[in-house]
């Protein structure tokens, strides 16, 4: 890993950024539209006035754990748009780390993230404003409330301020406290098969594996954000649709990316919720080079408003895919109906940032095996060692180099994840791989969905892939269950594509053409939508849940 010159902050960047192309657009939602100069300087109003209210750094890095955090934290409980870009860049200008909030949490789920974040403000839309209320009471740290006005018709909570009214006008001068690459991003992760647990990163560290500080094929770094400059000024400002929620780490990596690399970002107009005509139309209106998906959830919708309708989408050249896998047929089906598209799939997760990539196109389309970044390996089973390519066997994806300082309040998990394999930290945090011949690396999936069937690994992933390329199938999620014969045993939750038919024993049959016969599912339970998350991912304790309802 070759050293940067500079160490990085976020704000300072943004600055060097609005300085070189201060009147290009940034954020695109709808009618509104802000540019790049715009945006900042509506963040360091808000840094100001997170500052005036106390907010910020209180104990430096140097005197703490990893997994200690020494920041004023703000909970970003918020959908896409300008005020969320505007929320992290404020937040970091005044020192204080913000941290993501899923905005489908009821009461209980909410009000336990607040208290194990130990946020001491909350930026939110208006439309959860009854559950801030409900929530606060159990909060006393929670003291500065920032709401955003929307279409709910929701007053502000009791003591809190119209974000508005903070960023719209006044001086836009930043706080007088300089921003440090030590200062943290936070990036809770998603709790689909546990406790969400609260990721520490140093901003530099972040910057570098997912914001765009370095090459992720050649592992070159960006040396001074006087070479940011120069490249944002070159780069021509193409647009990325993101469609993920930011309140998941793949579509904040976008935006930041886009921040320092010069592009634009437009965000869905619909709040909340995913519609593939509006995608398409949006294309179409705005000239979108990317649309970033997450797994076939979005990228099959997407596929088939294209094919009914009559937007122009010749602007469209790539399709970006993360956070779940995106299926074969999924791809074809992408690359069918708009010739010379590339797919590129993207590998990663909270406790690494951005580790693997995968290009398909028209002739060579797959899934499963990735390139891997320049700190990417495959430890060893007992974590005894980093394992040659080529090697007997599976091992765990693991990332060195910029990694995480750890999981907040968490010593003993931030150990167990986060090793020292022959005298190098190394983030581990679950993947099953292997490092083929070749040099690629084979992602297996995620151990703690894997099914202990008969004595066999059986990862949920790759059944899921299967059963998806029948026609019949629009979503599947597979899923565990206890069985006295086999310890457990694999059972896929279905949704069908709207009038298709099909049995069980048929997409049984059909997944026997493509997995071994200990992978195939012993049941199959159709449901009419498949739960998961606004990003797109799987929620396997749900899945887990349909497969017991079923019986045994």
């Amino acid at each position: 890993m070759t050293a940067p010159s500079t160490q990085f902050t976020v704000p300072a960047t943004a600055a060097a950024v609005a300085g070189a192309i201060g009147d290009r657009e940034f954020i695109i939602q709808g009618d509104r539209r802000y540019t790049f100069a715009q945006i900042v300087e509506r963040s360091n109003r808000l840094a100001a006035y997170l500052h005036a209210r106390g907010l910020g750094c209180k104990t430096e890095r140097s005197e703490l754990a990893g997994h200690e955090v020494g920041q004023d934290l703000l909970g970003m409980y918020a959908y896409n748009g300008p005020e969320y870009v505007e929320g992290m860049l404020g937040a970091w200008r005044a020192r204080v780390a913000p941290f993501n909030v899923n905005y489908r949490y009821v009461k209980n789920e909410l009000q336990y993230l607040l208290a194990d974040s130990g946020a001491t403000a909350l930026l939110y839309h208006a439309t959860f404003a009854p559950r801030v209320g409900e929530v606060l009471p159990y909060l006393p740290r929670l003291r500065v409330l920032i709401q955003i006005a929307d279409d709910s018709g929701h007053d502000l909570v009791h003591g809190a301020v119209d974000y508005e009214s903070i960023v719209a006008s006044g001086a836009t001068t930043p706080p007088p406290v300089e921003p440090s690459p030590d200062d943290l991003y936070v990036l809770y992760t998603g709790g689909t098969t546990g406790m969400p647990k609260g990721v520490l990163w140093r901003q530099h560290d972040i910057f570098m594996t997912s914001f765009g500080g370095r090459n992720m094929y050649t592992g070159e770094v960006t040396a001074s954000y006087d070479e940011i400059a120069k490249r944002v000024a070159e780069n021509p400002g193409t647009k990325i649709f993101t469609l993920p929620p930011l309140m998941h780490g793949a579509a904040q990596w976008a935006v930041m990316t886009a921040l320092t690399t010069g592009q634009t970002v437009v965000f869905p107009r619909t709040q909340g919720k995913f519609d593939a005509d509006e995608v398409v139309r949006t294309i179409e209106q705005e000239k979108i080079l990317t649309v970033q998906v997450v797994g076939d959830a979005m990228a099959r919708p997407i596929a088939d408003a294209i094919e009914r309708g009559t937007a122009d989408v010749s602007s469209l050249a790539v399709v970006a895919n993360g956070g779940a896998a995106l299926s074969p047929t999924a791809k074809q089906r992408l690359i069918d109906i708009k010739p010379g598209l590339i797919v590129m799939d993207g590998v990663g997760s909270s406790e690494t940032g951005i580790q693997m990539s995968h290009m398909s196109m028209s002739g060579a389309v797959s899934t499963g095996k990735f390139n891997a970044g320049p700190d990417t390996s495959v430890a060893a089973e007992d974590l005894g060692s980093i394992l040659e390519p080529g090697h007997e066997g599976m091992g765990w994806l693991a990332q060195r180099g910029y990694v995480p300082l750890g999981y907040k309040g968490d010593a003993a998990k931030t150990a167990k994840t986060f090793p020292v394999i022959e005298g190098v930290r190394y983030s581990i945090p679950g993947d099953r791989a292997r490092h083929l011949a070749e040099g690629g690396i084979e992602l297996l999936g995620r151990d703690s969905v894997t099914i202990n069937s008969g004595g066999e690994k059986i990862f949920a992933e790759e059944v899921e892939g299967a059963l998806l390329s029948h026609p019949a199938v629009a979503d599947v999620v597979v899923s565990g269950r206890p069985s006295e014969r086999w310890g457990q045993e694999v059972v896929a939750i279905v949704a069908l594509v709207e009038g298709a038919t099909a049995d069980a024993q048929e997409l049984i049959d059909h997944a026997a053409g493509v997995i071994a016969g200990y992978k195939l599912p012993k049941a199959v339970v159709f449901r009419p939508v498949i739960e998961r998350s606004p990003a797109g991912k799987a929620d396997y304790r749900w899945a887990r849940e349909q497969a017991l309802s079923e019986g045994t």
